[in-house]
């Protein structure tokens, strides 16, 4: 199509020519992500997917919707935009694993006052790498410029995934029983959760620039903001293969207190050992210098583990010698306990209990 002359829309800050443009940009990028039941190209109104006949005997979709919070304004003010997307991926993707879902397909939304074509193909560029991480196809998104909402510079990201599973290998917690053990899987940093109080803590009360070398950290201040969230969809689907994983937590916002009692079942506990794995330095280091407790630091942060699996006890061992050979870092954390002898909550007791911290 010819490009039309200026308009009064264009004049208003949305450039039409411009977003078409983008797509062509981007074209590359994601069809190569595209897998097996992509039935339509980039550029439609709708992404068509099938999901296969015979692979599934009673198939049940899952899915999720997520973003990245203030992590946005650290690759922001970094200028650096090709690893955002791989978290945007990592949020959505980790959380329906946790069912053991396969992931299918992505979706993105991408809004700003006005389009970058540089800053928004660098953001496409790291979805397509969390979706070729996750194994799953990027089949459409959207790009809104919507000038007098944000700033110039500033944009907004969310993101849509679809998975699927067997009705009967769905991973609820159910069947999680005393004496069950957890095991903690590594985080590669803060991941996508915490940023607004790790930016208080770094940028208004210690002053400090995101181009500042940290000692601590072997690297700049921005280089470890910006660390990608890590994607276990591939780990957690290869355990299960093998071993008899009862419950998945992805460990995001409200950390391990949160997250944990939301597949244990009633009259269950989580009791963990604080000092049973590493903690990365910028943990320790936001701790410190930021007077934060170490209640507060588990329910912020992920504080070091990232994805928390249930099996049973005779298969621990074995099944953290899997997660090394598949790459990850697991840390026997704790166990699952009673609640009391009636089995029942007390107000005065937790649902995660963690010691040594």
């Amino acid at each position: 199509m010819a490009k039309m002359e200026s308009s009064r829309y264009s004049e208003s800050g949305v450039d039409i020519d411009k977003g078409n443009a983008f797509v062509e940009r981007i074209k590359p990028l994601v069809s190569a992500t595209f897998r097996g039941g992509v039935l339509t190209g980039i550029g439609g109104f709708g992404g068509l997917y099938a999901l296969g006949g015979g692979k599934f005997k009673d198939p049940v979709l899952v899915s999720s919707t997520d973003g990245v919070g203030t992590k946005l304004m650290i690759a922001q003010m970094c200028g650096r935009h090709d690893t955002i997307g791989i978290d945007l991926v990592a949020m959505c993707v980790n959380d329906i694993v946790v069912s053991g879902a396969h992931p299918l397909f992505f979706l993105d939304y991408f809004a700003s006052g006005g389009l970058d074509l540089e800053v928004a193909t660098e953001v496409v560029r790291g979805i397509a790498k969390g979706c070729e991480i996750a194994k799953c196809s990027l089949i459409g998104g959207e790009t809104a410029e919507m000038p007098g909402l944000y700033k110039p510079g500033d944009y907004d990201l969310a993101g849509f995934v679809v998975g699927i599973c067997e009705r009967d290998k769905i991973i609820d917690g159910s069947e999680i029983r005393v004496g069950d053990k957890l095991i903690g899987l590594a985080s590669s940093g803060i991941h996508s959760n915490g940023y607004s109080l790790a930016r208080k803590v770094f940028f208004e009360e210690l002053k400090l620039s995101v181009k500042d070398k940290i000692d601590e950290f072997g690297c700049t201040l921005g280089e470890e903001l910006l660390r990608p969230t890590r994607i276990y969809s591939e780990t957690v689907l290869n355990l299960i293969k093998n071993y008899k994983v009862k419950g998945v937590v992805h460990i995001t916002g409200g950390g391990l207190y949160d997250n944990i009692p939301r597949v244990l079942p009633n009259g269950c506990k989580a009791v963990i050992d604080g000092k049973s794995w590493e903690v990365p330095p910028v943990f320790s280091f936001l701790k410190k210098h930021g007077r934060i407790s170490s209640a507060e630091m588990c329910r912020t942060f992920n504080n070091g583990i990232g994805m928390v699996v249930v099996v049973e006890a005779k298969e621990a061992d074995d099944a953290k010698m899997q997660l090394e050979a598949l790459g990850e870092k697991p840390f026997l954390i704790g166990e699952v306990a009673a609640l009391g002898a009636t089995g029942k909550k007390k107000k005065s007791e937790t649902l995660v209990e963690i010691s040594g911290i």
